[in-house]
């Protein structure tokens, strides 16, 4: 649905997206992930025909993006981290609005908009000035407005960026409901969202690809070594940390051993040994030999966020006004809004994609 191939942009004196290349099938939810002034919004822009490509390739639904946008822009719905609605317009108004830009007319026009309505949960503010709309509802209105025409494929920039906890949840549902019609990528610095939503994760930085895979295969591929976690507790009496430790430690293949935890008398030790060294066995049957009860053992995967630090060395929570990156990542494109490259670019201004 999505091919990439050594796509890149250059400005005067920056490469914000160097040679990168992936690929997107049908009904997928792809998260794409990077540090701030990695590349993400640039390479979504150039997905969405807002800026042109230096060099290399990108088709969207079999159209290039260069040479057949018009044919991309139909099949694509975008939401930026800022929707892109006009404050002084109600809410169905907007979107009756947006779906003539795109081409829908009479009744075909009155069912996607009632569609969307019921779809994105904005029935209740139908008539409300988006002006006035919380930012919750804002966000599901851009999402309306990005699924009207069903596209084929969606690109949604932090579409959960500012929501309490219950809108985070509530666009998250509505996301993985959308997958199977669309392919979506997801790009978020909420990596625990990425986690539970989506089957692929892409990692940029620098403008580079550094990692594409599922959650699953990037956390076998980060560890180097077999961890496990270990519950034990004591038969009666209580349980010191330090025999267990010499226990587990005189385990063939282990290299170390640490206390994680203490739950209600049990003890929580993480153990590690060296890649496909097969020890889980062993282990338990040194806990049984010692006198005491397994509770637990399991191995421990890596989270997301680990797997974040240790390919970019970067603090995904870290605010994005904290890091310097190129105006064209943070400059946000709204219908209308005036739009321009990062101020060493010579190049002349990109034209606004039409919706």
């Amino acid at each position: 649905m999505i091919r990439v191939k050594d796509l890149t942009r250059k400005y005067a004196r920056t490469t914000a997206v160097n040679h990168i290349s992936f690929s997107v099938d049908k009904g997928q939810i792809v998260g794409f992930l990077g540090p701030n002034g990695a590349g993400k919004t640039t390479t979504m822009r150039m997905l969405t025909c807002f800026l042109p490509p230096t060099s290399g390739t990108a088709t969207v639904a079999g159209f290039d993006v260069l040479d057949q946008s018009l044919d991309v822009r139909k099949h694509i719905g975008y939401l930026p981290e800022t929707p892109p609605i006009y404050p002084e317009m109600e809410t169905v108004e907007y979107l009756r609005f947006v779906g003539r830009l795109k081409g829908l007319r009479g009744a075909e026009l009155d069912k996607r908009v009632e569609y969307v309505v019921g779809r994105c949960a904005v029935a209740d503010v139908r008539t409300k000035l988006l002006g006035k709309l919380s930012k919750g509802y804002r966000q599901r209105v851009g999402l309306a407005q990005a699924i009207i025409h069903n596209p084929d494929v969606l690109i949604l920039d932090e579409p959960t960026a500012g929501l309490d906890p219950k809108q985070i949840n509530e666009t998250r549902d509505l996301i993985k409901d959308l997958a199977g019609e669309h392919t979506i990528i997801l790009s978020t610095h909420i990596l625990p969202e990425v986690e539970q939503t989506c089957e692929q994760v892409i990692i940029i930085n620098k403008g580079r690809v550094v990692a594409t895979d599922s959650v699953s295969n990037l956390q076998a591929r980060a560890r180097n070594a077999e961890v496990m976690l270990i519950e034990v507790a004591p038969r009666g009496g209580t349980l010191e940390a330090e025999p267990v430790q010499r226990k587990l430690q005189s385990v063939a293949g282990v290299d170390r051993v640490q206390v994680k935890d203490r739950r209600e008398g049990a003890l929580l030790f993480e153990t590690e040994s060296r890649k496909g060294e097969l020890v889980r066995g062993d282990l338990a049957r040194a806990i049984i030999a010692g006198g005491w009860d397994l509770n637990e053992l399991r191995p421990a995967s890596m989270s997301l966020e680990e797997i974040f630090l240790q390919l970019t060395g970067t603090d995904p929570a870290q605010p994005a006004e904290d890091k310097a990156a190129p105006a064209a990542e943070q400059a946000e494109a709204a219908p209308g809004a005036d739009t321009t490259e990062p101020a060493e670019s010579e190049e002349p201004q990109a034209e606004e994609p039409q919706a």
